[in-house]
């Protein structure tokens, strides 16, 4: 590392339109003693090293080039939780693992809040895998979270106790804004609703989300494009609260309004995407045919229901189609500059069976028994097979 010493000092000096006689004089040595450093002539003093670091405003390690080898180190950690692909995954063979990795890496890096977070968040998402959310609906039909089963969830314990370390240190404020997120649900869960308020209302408003400012930073053609991306994306989170909405009250099941309401989310992505090329958000249209096949089915329109499976099983074969590792971009006039995520796929259609019916309440044991016994539920996972 001592090799490239002369030559970082070099770069940091033309970085700040700084002369050799400017670090000379800042440092009371010669010109020509720099002039030797930055021609690997000659290495500087070690007592001169922190005045060196503080020189360029870096750490000593940045200096010595260390700090390069460490973040590389660190992304190669996280990198490999997320090839587990842990969101996606409905089972906790994985969680032993990733935890083990993350506690290694933090024994060689102690504090790091970029594994920190990691870790905060794989443990925030075990917790759910191993001991489960427990919710219950109340007299009145509103959902709610059965708060002394998950203060016994370890997992969800040490989450919150890294989170709010990382809220009260953490220095990149992206790591803050995670961290403040699980802290929201799991302070939830824990029936601390009022801490879960108070981060909650330290967050911008909707209006100054990133989405929009890059939307009101831009014209001409980049703000189109991120006029489009803002509507993919708001649109995405609107369905997820609006299911939730649904949700929240078991007496909204008592007529087909459930129903009603899934068939116009599943429209609003057709009124941004009208040619039909929804790209990665063929994704929430598998999970909102998935839910909605549940709900026909319960309420007694059983063909309905498997038109429904079908349709997620189309949207499953479009997103495999465009996960081909090439570049794609959206093509309707509202997002057309807006680019597609790119990525391999994975057996998309093959776990949608697995998947069914997505949102898990309320309770749907005898929807799940009397649908598979249908003969169409064999050959509907047949096709998924395929």
């Amino acid at each position: 590392m001592t090799l490239q010493l002369g030559e970082k000092i070099r770069q940091l000096r033309r970085r700040d339109s700084r002369t050799q006689e400017d670090l000379a004089d800042a440092l009371g040595i010669t010109c020509q003693a720099v002039s030797r450093w930055e021609i690997n002539a000659a290495y500087p003093d070690m007592e001169l090293i922190p005045a060196i670091a503080n020189y360029f405003g870096i750490t000593i390690d940045e200096l010595f080039g260390y700090e390069c080898e460490r973040d590389k180190k660190i992304d190669e950690i996280i990198a490999k939780i997320d090839a587990y692909g842990i969101k996606a995954r409905g089972d906790d063979e994985w969680v032993d693992e990733c935890l083990a990795i993350l506690r290694h890496g933090l024994a060689e890096f102690p504090n790091n809040e970029k594994l920190l977070i990691t870790l905060a968040d794989t443990l925030s998402e075990a917790g759910w895998r191993r001991h489960m959310e427990w919710l219950y609906y109340d007299d009145e039909g509103f959902m709610c979270h059965d708060y002394d089963r998950h203060r016994k969830n370890d997992y969800w314990t040490e989450s919150v106790k890294i989170c709010e370390n990382l809220v009260e240190n953490a220095s990149d404020n992206t790591i803050v804004t995670r961290a403040v997120s699980i802290l929201v649900l799991l302070y939830r869960n824990f029936g601390e609703n009022e801490k879960a308020a108070m981060y909650a209302n330290k967050q911008p408003p909707l209006k100054h989300s990133r989405e929009i400012l890059l939307a009101a930073a831009y014209d001409g053609k980049e703000e189109a494009a991120y006029i489009g991306d803002a509507l993919l994306k708001l649109a995405a989170k609107f369905s997820e609260q609006f299911v939730y909405g649904i949700i929240n009250n078991v007496h909204h099941y008592e007529s087909d309004m459930p129903i009603h309401k899934i068939t116009k989310l599943i429209d609003l992505f057709y009124l941004i995407c009208d040619d039909g090329n929804l790209g990665e958000y063929n994704g929430i249209l598998i999970q909102l045919y998935l839910y909605l096949s549940r709900l026909q089915w319960e309420r007694g329109y059983h063909d309905e229901a498997f038109e429904s499976l079908y349709e997620a099983l189309n949207h499953a074969r479009a997103l495999e189609e465009l996960l081909d590792g090439e570049e794609h971009y959206f093509t309707a006039p509202l997002v057309r500059f807006v680019k597609c995520t790119s990525g391999k796929a994975e057996n998309i259609a093959r776990t949608l069976p697995s998947d069914w019916p997505f949102y898990c309440n309320p309770d749907y044991s005898q929807v799940e028994k009397e649908i598979k016994a249908d003969p169409r539920w064999a050959e509907w996972v047949a096709k998924t097979q395929e």
